[in-house]
Formats: structure tokens, C-alpha cells, sequence
């Protein structure tokens, strides 16, 4: 049972003597486990080298257990620490050698992923092995998981997992949508709406994805869904860096008090923009700096700035880009 420790079983059953008793010779140590005394003696010193057992001022010469909390404790930590510096290693050869593979056979860049249960377990798997992020294209009408039935997301969300999560407007049509995007948002999912996205795709810590190769759902083939698994090569890039620029020009959805999704229309109940907003705006979209647009409008150049992140919280975006896609996309220019 000591292996784990560095001892050897018959180190072990002699160790456990010393522990029994007080003190022991080595003729008692034989006596009581029915070793040889020679072995014993080796044994014993064998013990003392590796701080286990040390020898008394007894007559004939006994020894002593060390107690152990002190002789074992630190030995199964030292071993604990190897083992974790080796497991780190061979992930890292792990990693050397599906790179190597993948750079010599495709077979290991796409794998092919055929029907609904398979395309579950493989989303799910995903998900439970994420470590930091994952993201999502959250089409209309799913293909093999049905809205609200990814209870994954948020064991995953627990253990701090982030979740960014874009939905394309005709999304919110499904039956019992809004009230699933209301629980993974409150679970801590960060979730922005489009009008339309142009494929169903997740991707875990950006090493491997998920996108379907045919349409399904209800209106495509349901019992034959066909998918890609994508992982480390050009174009999983490709698809995290498409999952980026939507992001981007997307609204954000947040959870009103009475438990409803707001920003997932892109509409605003009244116009919110001042005629100097408008103005301001109209030059920052034409590339003006903040110090000639504060010059022409006869303003100081943090007004102008102020103006312009009071517009950005308006429209739920986080960069002036954002602001001019929004911006136009209602109705404000």
C-alpha cells in the first residue's frame, strides 16, 4: 500500500512493526515477521537511509520508527509532485504529436461526425473538457439539441467556464427560447443577437469546433445530421476569427426585471440621441478626431468623449466600431 511512497513491500511490513512497537533489534524484527535476519539488517538500514527508521542507544542495537507524518507525508508530496511535472509532460508530447499528425494526415484536422445522438455526445464531451471558453452560433430550429436541453453549459458555467453566445434573431421564434436564453444568461452567459448567422458552430477554448456540414432541424434532416469536428489547423482560425467579427456588431441581450430578453430586436422604444448627439456622431462616422469634431461643434474635447460613451451605453457596444454598426443599424444616422 506504501508503494506510492517509494517502499518496497517488505520495507512496508517492517516499517509497520517498528510502528507497532516501541523499539525492535533486529532479531525481534525477524522474530516477528518471519524474515531472515540478514534480510532484516538490509532491510533496516535500507529504512534508516530513507529517513524512515533511525537506531536507539539500546544494547544490542534497536531501532525506532520515525513517526509518519514525518517520514511519509513529505515523500507521497515529493511524489505527487513528479507525478503532476509528468503528466504536464506528456500533455505536452501529447500536444508534439497530434501537431506532427495532423501536419501529415488531414484525417486528423476533421474528423466526420454522423447522426443526432453522435453530435450530442460530442457537444456534451466538449463542453465537460472546456477549461476557459467556449463559443457559440445559436441558429433557429436546432439540429440534434434542442433549446433549454444543454444542461452541459452550465456545469461548465460553475466551474468558470465563459460562455459567449451569439443568436441569430430568428432564434427568439422557438417555442420556449426566450425563457432558455433568460436561464443561461442568468447562469452568467454573455449573449449578443443578429439578424442572421450563417452557420450553427461551437467551439471549445479555441482548439477544437463544431459546425454542421448539411442542414438539419426540422426543416432539413433531423435523422441524419452530418457535422465536422475541427481542431488546430488554418481553419479553425478561420471560424474563431468569423465568430469575432459577429461579435463585434452585435447587440447585446440583457435580462429585463420581469425576466423578458431586451436588445434581442435591435429596436429602441423612443429615440434616444440629442441633436447634438446626432451631429457628433455624423462626424465620428466620417472619421473626424475628437479634437476637430470638438472644434467645430464648439466643445471641449472630453464632452465629445463623453457624448460618445453615453452613445456607445445606448447601444450596448464596446468600441467606436461597434457604435457606428449599431448607429446605422438604428436608424440614428
Amino acid at each position: 500500500m506504501l508503494e506510492a511512497a517509494g517502499l518496497t513491500a517488505i520495507e512496508e511490513t517492517v516499517y509497520r512493526l517498528l510502528v507497532g512497537t516501541a523499539t525492535a533489534s533486529a532479531q525481534e524484527v525477524a522474530d516477528g515477521t518471519g524474515l531472515p535476519r540478514d534480510s532484516v539488517e538490509a532491510v533496516l538500514a535500507a529504512l534508516r537511509g530513507k529517513g524512515l527508521a533511525s537506531p536507539t542507544d539500546r544494547d544490542p542495537l534497536h531501532y525506532a520508527a520515525v513517526p509518519p507524518d514525518v517520514a511519509l507525508l513529505p515523500r507521497l508530496q515529493r511524489h505527487a509532485d513528479a507525478l503532476d511535472k509528468a503528466r504536464t509532460a506528456v500533455s505536452d508530447l501529447l500536444d508534439s504529436y497530434r501537431s506532427t499528425r495532423r501536419r501529415h494526415d488531414p484525417g486528423q484536422l476533421i474528423e466526420v461526425i454522423t447522426g443526432a445522438e453522435a453530435l450530442r455526445q460530442h457537444l456534451r464531451q466538449m463542453q465537460d473538457n472546456a477549461r476557459h471558453e467556449m463559443l457559440w452560433f445559436c441558429k433557429a430550429q436546432y439540429v440534434a439539441m434542442p433549446s433549454g436541453s444543454n444542461r452541459a453549459e452550465y456545469d461548465a458555467l460553475a466551474r468558470g467556464v465563459r460562455y459567449r453566445v451569439l443568436y441569430e434573431q430568428a432564434f427568439f421564434d422557438d417555442e420556449g427560447a426566450v425563457d432558455n436564453v433568460v436561464e443561461g444568461v442568468r447562469a452568467g452567459e454573455v449573449a449578443r443577437s443578429v439578424p442572421h448567422l450563417p452557420l450553427r458552430l461551437a467551439v471549445a477554448d479555441r482548439a477544437i469546433a463544431i459546425c454542421p456540414l448539411v442542414p438539419g432541424g426540422p426543416q432539413g434532416s433531423p435523422q441524419v445530421a452530418t457535422a465536422a469536428l475541427v481542431r488546430g489547423s488554418s481553419l479553425l482560425e478561420a471560424l474563431i476569427s468569423l465568430f469575432e467579427r459577429y461579435w463585434e456588431t452585435a447587440v447585446p441581450l440583457n435580462v429585463s426585471a420581469s425576466g423578458g430578453v431586451e436588445g434581442s430586436d435591435g429596436v429602441v422604444d423612443a429615440d434616444p440621441l440629442t441633436e447634438t448627439d446626432r451631429r457628433l456622431l455624423s462626424l465620428l462616422v466620417a472619421g473626424v478626431a475628437d479634437k476637430a469634431i470638438a472644434s467645430q461643434m464648439g466643445l471641449s474635447r472630453r464632452t465629445v468623449q463623453r457624448h460618445i460613451q453615453h452613445m456607445m451605453t445606448l447601444a450596448g457596444a464596446d468600441t467606436r466600431m461597434q457604435l457606428a454598426w449599431q448607429a446605422a443599424r438604428r436608424g440614428w444616422l
